[in-house]
């Protein structure tokens, strides 16, 4: 069947909509509601779909369109749930249960006949964490189901009048509500708080005299001091007291009116220097070694355990964006990994995001963009150079989540890559309109070929889990939960380890490499990526300084790229 998926943006869900609706054998076709209803009308004349999906939407459909074909809307809430804040009332309320609703699109908002629902547990993760996560395993499931049905023509939606429908308005979460009351607050009402918010909007409230968007919050249970003050930094993020502990907060984002030239979301350290002045006391660092032990209640963005053969570098950063600095330091952790006695070194293995590149954000607050690119790139390049140089010991990396760009280029790093069954891989720069680089020109024709390396970069599509076993870009594929994927990883490496032919394994690897290099270095396919790159990043008239800056701003972009065919009208 022909459908056209209708979002607001090609986000994490619709990105996993496309590939999974592709994969069951449906031509899909992908029109970004952001400049309007026409583009959505001149979609529709165009294609004709049999069906419509909006996975995520700001803006209502056009009425002639709903009128005239079927459009089903996927609301993150349960049956009956309505209100455009659905996701921060269940995380706010600490809701154990939650649920996504397929509705047909109507007059009313999210008052739609239901053609689908699906129930899942709430984990205590932050909001934007629990949309890519058990949001999305469910609203694929739910969706599956409701093109089935519709497809097989003999299901009849269930109207919310029905009696077994509970109706609950819930009003839009507003700053009011989220707002942080230092002084009276625990910790956990202030986490919640932060957790309901941490991708979007952020909470609201006011630091050295200045008001700011707080975003993400984490536990710490050694430090403490005066409700609502700043105590301590790490690694970007700022500690600061609450009633009866305190917590972390890893990024900022200033008010769009308060003259901030870069009012986004960005380290909060960076942020909080631009409101200081010479005079003022820096925040004294708090530094933890990368293998802190795992009692600590702490955050921290990157830490290595060893379980026997087996060490693990897990890393999560906001976004997925990797800064220099972040690179630099991953980098180093992967050196003190490689110092341990193991035979196995895992990489990633958390629920979240693996790594979606360059930071873009902390680029465009940048004095010269194109400089920090630069940097940011090499730094990228550093680490996945050390990962490919590596052939004492198994690298796997382990995606727990979503990976894009050069995050994807640095899992192909690892010898082995395994995926969770629900993620997405955007094994591409060209959106961006960069060439990329992270050693791709040697990782991605090696596992897939160079025929389906350059489509795969050319068409610049997401591409499943399942689909991407099938080509080659990963080995495993691992069906867990989000937030059983850590354990379930834990084990799988320790029957690597465990396995009598790995030393042969070791050997072989270290063998190939040297063939390998004699054929092509390593640093020739560095220099010929970066060599592209430099022409891209220091050109002020190259597209990727427009569409890194609309990116990050959440500005229209008339991307020269577009998603695909016939759809998107221009």
């Amino acid at each position: 069947m022909d459908i056209l998926l209708v979002a607001s943006a090609f986000n994490s869900l619709s990105q996993r909509l496309y590939a999974e609706m592709s994969g069951h054998g449906h031509r899909v076709e992908v029109v970004l509601a952001t400049h309007g209803p026409d583009p959505v009308r001149a979609a529709v004349h165009v294609m004709r779909p049999g069906l419509v999906v909006a996975p995520m939407l700001k803006t209502a459909l056009p009425e002639d369109v709903w009128r005239e074909h079927t459009c089903l809307i996927v609301h993150p809430g349960p049956p009956g749930d309505r209100g455009p804040s659905a996701l921060d009332w269940a995380v706010d309320g600490r809701t154990p249960h939650w649920g996504v609703t397929v509705l047909q699109a109507g007059a009313a908002m999210d008052a739609g006949a239901i053609w689908a629902a699906e129930r899942f547990r709430v984990p205590p993760v932050g909001k934007s964490d629990l949309y890519r996560g058990e949001v999305t395993e469910a609203a694929v499931r739910a969706v599956l189901v409701a093109v089935q049905r519709f497809t097989e023509g003999t299901y009849k939606p269930l109207p919310q009048t029905d009696a077994s429908v509970n109706v609950i308005w819930r009003d839009a979460f507003r700053q009011e509500r989220r707002r942080i009351d230092w002084h009276h607050d625990d910790t956990e009402t202030v986490l919640h708080k932060l957790r309901a918010a941490d991708s979007q909007p952020g909470v609201l409230d006011e630091l050295v005299g200045r008001e700011v968007f707080l975003h993400g919050g984490y536990p710490e249970d050694q430090l403490s001091g005066r409700p609502g003050a700043l105590l301590a930094q790490r690694a970007g993020a700022i500690c600061r007291a609450t009633r009866d502990g305190s917590v972390w907060i890893p990024e900022l984002r200033p008010r769009k009116n308060s003259g901030d030239p870069a009012p986004f979301r960005r380290p909060a350290t960076s942020v909080l220097a631009g409101f200081t002045t010479g005079t003022r006391t820096a925040l004294p660092q708090a530094v933890l070694p990368f293998d802190v032990p795992a009692y600590r209640r702490t955050w921290s963005d990157i830490r290595y355990s060893q379980h026997d053969d087996v060490g693990f570098l897990t890393f999560s950063f906001p976004g997925g964006a990797i800064s220099t600095q972040q690179c630099q330091r991953l980098l180093a952790a992967y050196r003190f990994a490689l110092s341990r006695p193991t035979r196995v070194l895992v990489l990633g293995g958390k629920r979240d995001f693996f790594s979606n590149g360059i930071h873009l954000n902390v680029i465009e607050a940048a004095p010269d963009p194109g400089r920090e690119s630069w940097a940011n790139l090499n730094a990228m390049d550093d680490l996945v150079e050390e990962i490919l140089l590596t052939t004492d010991r198994l690298v796997v990396a382990a995606l727990g989540g979503n990976a894009a760009a050069g995050g994807a280029m640095l899992a192909l790093a690892a010898d082995e890559v395994w995926c969770r069954t629900g993620i997405v891989l955007n094994p591409h720069y060209r959106r961006m309109g960069l060439y990329g680089s992270e050693y791709w020109t040697y990782t991605l024709p090696r596992r897939v070929g160079p025929e389906q390396a350059e489509r795969l970069t050319a068409e610049a599509l997401p591409v499943s889990a399942v689909d991407a076993e099938r080509l080659g870009l990963v080995d495993r594929l691992v069906p867990a939960a989000p937030q059983d994927f850590t354990a379930e990883i834990e084990r799988l490496a320790g029957e690597i380890a465990a396995d009598p032919g790995l030393d042969r394994r070791i050997a072989a690897k270290a063998d190939a490499h040297c063939a390998e290099e004699r054929t092509r270095s390593l640093s020739d396919h560095r220099n010929a990526e970066l060599s592209r790159m430099h022409a891209i990043f220091f050109n002020p008239r190259a597209p990727y300084h427009d569409l890194r800056s609309a990116f990050v701003r959440k500005t229209p972009s008339h991307s020269p790229f577009p998603l695909t065919g016939t759809a998107d009208p221009g």
